[in-house]
């Protein structure tokens, strides 16, 4: 099984972390992300990487180099000029049939081998991986109707959104909406998709998932894998 992991921002939320490191390397305990992310893949099957790079995406070869460290083989996409989240995957080898792709600042417990086997089971051109967000509301909500009169006052309220993590399972007739060269970002893509009506599915993951983009994220990420290391870090063989 292949992935292409999406390693090429500039992490300019997570600064001053990202000052030094590219957002990938930024450790997580005592280990840099992108590590926990490899060790995760070669646990579920995965025998291929290719990390799309951009920024200070040299420190990322140095310390990644052929993957024969974790096991794996890893080779490298190299962005000239910043190309979104979805345009590097035009840059990559032609992969396999069917890939995983993902951003590489994620912590989480998902079966990303499952994940990849429930897409092609599915036949569908991309399989979206969903997590249920739950945003807690600090004030006091109203329902109003068209005449302005108050129906209901909710204290308070907690409301769940079901959102991207970011992982993503294709088959790669996705190249075909991918320009070269050319910027492009998930959203963007995902809506032309819908607009040609392909066939997209999603997968409801319902364990532990964290995008580490800012400072506070990070340090809930430090608590997660302190509270929790073998939910995240796979055991030896």
């Amino acid at each position: 099984m292949r992935a292409i992991i999406l390693a090429g921002g500039r992490g300019s939320r997570l600064k001053p972390y990202t000052t030094v490191f590219p957002k990938p390397l930024v450790p997580v305990g005592d280990q840099p992300i992108l590590d926990l992310v490899l060790q995760q893949l070669k646990a579920a099957g995965f025998t291929h990487v290719t990390l799309a790079l951009g920024h200070m995406g040299a420190l990322i070869q140095a310390y990644c180099g052929d993957g024969s460290k974790w096991g794996l083989d890893i080779s490298y996409s190299i962005e000239d000029s910043p190309l979104g989240t979805a345009g590097p995957l035009a840059l990559a080898a032609p992969p396999e049939e069917h890939f995983l792709t993902m951003n590489g600042d994620l912590l989480t417990t998902l079966d990303y081998g499952e994940l990849l086997r429930g897409h092609i089971r599915s036949g569908k051109l991309a399989t979206v991986t969903v997590f249920e967000k739950k945003v807690p509301i600090d004030l006091g909500v109203l329902e109003v109707d068209a005449q302005g009169n108050l129906t209901d006052y909710i204290e308070k309220p907690t409301l769940t959104y079901k959102v991207s993590t970011g992982i993503y399972a294709f088959h790669r007739r996705i190249l075909d909406f991918v320009p070269k060269r050319q910027r492009l970002d998930f959203p963007d893509l995902v809506r032309t998709l819908i607009g040609r009506k392909e066939s997209l599915g999603t997968h409801l993951f319902q364990g532990q998932w964290l995008d580490i983009g800012r400072p506070e994220d990070h340090a809930l990420a430090m608590d997660m894998l302190e509270r929790d290391p073998q939910a995240f870090i796979p055991r030896k063989s």
